[in-house]
């Protein structure tokens, strides 16, 4: 149990990393980018390409890949997102998913089908462990992880907190409108937290071809896991982020810990399902009076329907006792 609650929450900690981006442009720029997941297997794949083609060692590739990456989400903010935007809310979403289909298929054409990974790159790294007792071991590649992610939340904090463009994010994800009013030019903010959530997903796909095996059709699934680590956090909290991907690795892992293998991302899908409701029903809770006052309206015509039931089964009793 111990040992699954520890690699579940170290697991939090690529999920953390995956879903930062993700959050950072829909709290700013109100946007939700579908082919996030496919964008962070570029960014492995980039890696991976630096590694074999060019002979880099696969920390330098990583440091080289993110500002290639950085430069592909200001373009695509640029010429793509920003005028998708203005057509509504739907547009952005077709489009981007049309994006995913294309990277999904470019890779393919490229690197083909079979599944690669930066595990043999890395050397003792990839399966080393430190030994706590004779029946606990952690992983130096998952400490590694959650190390990274949490150097890279602390960086973005002290970013937006202290930073001229940290005010000019955190104005613009309050009111777009007052800070163009302001001399804040909203556009210019949204390339730039596009640019820095193309790092973070080009830095989480990266650590995910260090543990895993990777192919060019598993973006869609890293979408998933990185869209239910921000609602379970909250949307546009970027700590919240954190907190959403450990409760997802520590339910991913219970899951199959206690249950079954199968259950791996079962249960993580259950929890995200049981806090989407929760928040959903805390939403109309809070619109009605609070929660009683919603389980009382809720039961009203529950109670009501039990009763009708009552009084015609009694009715029926009496016509059959007057014969």
């Amino acid at each position: 149990m111990l040992d699954s609650l520890i690699q579940g929450l170290l697991l939090g900690g690529y999920y953390a990393m995956l879903a930062a981006g993700l959050s950072l442009m829909f709290g700013v720029a109100k946007f939700i980018n579908l082919a996030h997941g496919d964008l962070a297997i570029l960014g492995a794949y980039l890696v991976l390409f630096g590694v074999d083609q060019l002979g880099f060692s696969p920390w330098l590739a990583v440091l080289l890949s993110l500002p290639v990456m950085a430069l592909l989400g200001w373009l695509l903010q640029k010429f793509l997102f920003t005028r998708t935007q203005a057509a509504g809310f739907l547009l952005p979403l077709l489009v981007t998913f049309g994006l995913g289909a294309v990277l999904q298929n470019g890779l393919f054409g490229v690197f083909g089908s079979d599944t690669r990974s930066l595990a043999n790159y890395i050397g003792d790294l990839s399966w080393d462990s430190w030994q706590i007792t004779d029946e606990l071991s952690v992983g130096k590649l998952p400490v590694t992880t959650f190390a990274i992610a949490i150097l890279v939340l602390s960086g973005l904090q002290l970013m937006l907190s202290f930073t001229r463009l940290g005010r000019a994010i955190r104005a613009t994800a309050s009111d777009p409108e007052a800070a163009e009013l302001n001399g804040i030019n909203s556009h210019a903010v949204h390339r730039s937290v596009a640019a820095i959530a193309m790092v973070l997903t080009a830095l989480a796909g990266s650590l995910l071809a260090m543990r895993a095996q990777i192919t060019p059709y598993d973006g869609p699934m890293q979408l998933i896991f990185a869209f239910e680590a921000v609602v379970i956090g909250g949307i546009g909290s970027l700590w919240g982020t954190l907190v959403g991907g450990i409760v997802l690795g520590i339910s991913q892992s219970l899951g199959a810990t206690l249950i079954s293998s199968q259950w791996f991302q079962l249960t993580g899908h259950l929890v995200f399902l049981a806090v989407l409701s929760v928040r959903f029903y805390g939403t109309i809770a809070h619109q009605r009076g609070g929660w009683w006052m919603l389980i009382k309206q809720l039961a009203g015509p529950m109670t009501g329907w039990l009763s009708q039931g009552s009084i015609k089964a009694k009715a029926t009793k009496t016509r059959i006792k007057n014969g």
